[in-house]
């Protein structure tokens, strides 16, 4: 299969990339280029070509010849969405409902978007694709939005599937610090102590990258039928958390850290997910990490670079800081397009 990923140069994309090559596709990757300084260490080959645009600038001519979109470009956490404002709406809303037109005109038959169980926002219970969704932040919004537009472009020629995963973890080459599991091993690692600021007390899902690179490719390999124009939870019912939990999992993969809680937060965004579908529907797959390895792999990683308190608290390896400094520098004007 011939597979375009747009945001190779990302968190996940730079970890999806090389394992669809090494299941025998063939991969190009587009990415704007806004985090390529962040590299944390050569964990993993560099090997598809990345074309350098941004997603609203793509033609028709970006996608002819290619079987398979995978979108996973966008201005990614909540940070980034209240900072941004309508920005956030003209890249993550409008400008993946562009990929997804510009693809299916220029005939690609997948679509696979990187969706987010951020748009069940506060739940009571557990929820599953069936439950109504509700984004508390602009990021989440957007995700709702693209799935219910690209969702009518679905037809006999053209077949989205939506991708609602937990919230990630684990190493990657371009690392990300502004998420949870990631963060909380990064204050162990470079502080010997991680001090919350909450309580702990809302649920989270997580999924490790590689799992969801996993995900993805099990979507790809199915039949058209079983997913089209389908939403999956990405995760598994075990990885279910309370932030406490995440917290007292990192403080014992880092021998000496110091752990503390404090007051119940104002943000009050939290909800357990049913993932039973993806496995029902996508018999092979299942996730090979939990939080206790993911949070050993970030340990082993750390200390192999000797990770220090610079690199980690960074603009190269946090989306809001990188993207402040290309916009105090004029490198990218407000509308985030570069400048030159």
């Amino acid at each position: 299969m011939r597979i375009l990923v747009t945001g190779t140069e990302g968190y996940l994309g730079c970890l999806l990339a090389p394992t669809l090559v090494q299941e025998g596709h063939e991969v190009v990757g587009l990415d704007t280029g806004y985090y390529r300084a962040g590299w944390l260490y050569n964990g993993v080959p560099l090997t598809v070509q990345t074309v350098q645009k941004d997603i609203r600038d793509t033609t028709e001519a970006d996608f002819e010849g290619f079987d398979a979109v995978v979108h996973m470009a966008e201005l990614s956490n909540d940070p980034l969405g209240d900072l941004l404002g309508e920005v956030t709406y003209e890249v993550n809303h409008k400008g993946s409902l562009h990929v997804a037109e510009t693809a299916k005109r220029a005939g690609v038959e997948r679509f696979v978007y990187m969706s987010s169980c951020s748009v069940y926002g506060v739940a009571d219970g557990t929820v599953d694709e069936t439950s109504p969704t509700n984004p508390q932040t602009a990021y989440a919004v957007c995700k709702a939005l693209v799935e219910r537009d690209v969702t009518a472009l679905a037809d006999d020629s053209f077949t989205p599937t939506f991708m609602r995963n937990a919230t990630a973890f684990g190493a990657s080459p371009r690392m990300r610090f502004d998420i949870v599991l990631n963060n909380l091993s990064g204050l162990a690692y470079t502080t010997g102590e991680i001090a919350m600021t909450s309580d702990g007390t809302p649920w989270r899902p997580l999924v490790h990258g590689l799992d969801i690179a996993k995900a993805i490719r099990h979507v790809l390999a199915a039949p058209r039928e079983d997913v089209h124009a389908q939403v999956f939870n990405v995760g598994s019912e075990a990885q279910n958390y309370q932030v406490r939990e995440i917290a007292e999992t990192v403080a014992d993969a880092f021998p000496g850290c110091k752990l503390s809680f404090g007051e119940p937060s104002a943000d009050n965004r939290s909800y357990k997910v049913n993932f039973d579908k993806i496995h029902s529907v996508l018999p092979g797959f299942s996730c090979d990490w939990d939080a206790q390895s993911g949070a050993r792999q970030l340990a082993q990683v750390f200390g192999s670079i000797d990770l220090d308190e610079a690199t980690f608290t960074g603009r190269g390896h946090t989306r809001l800081k990188q993207l402040q400094h290309l916009l105090a520098t004029k490198q990218i004007d407000a509308e985030l397009q570069w400048v030159s």
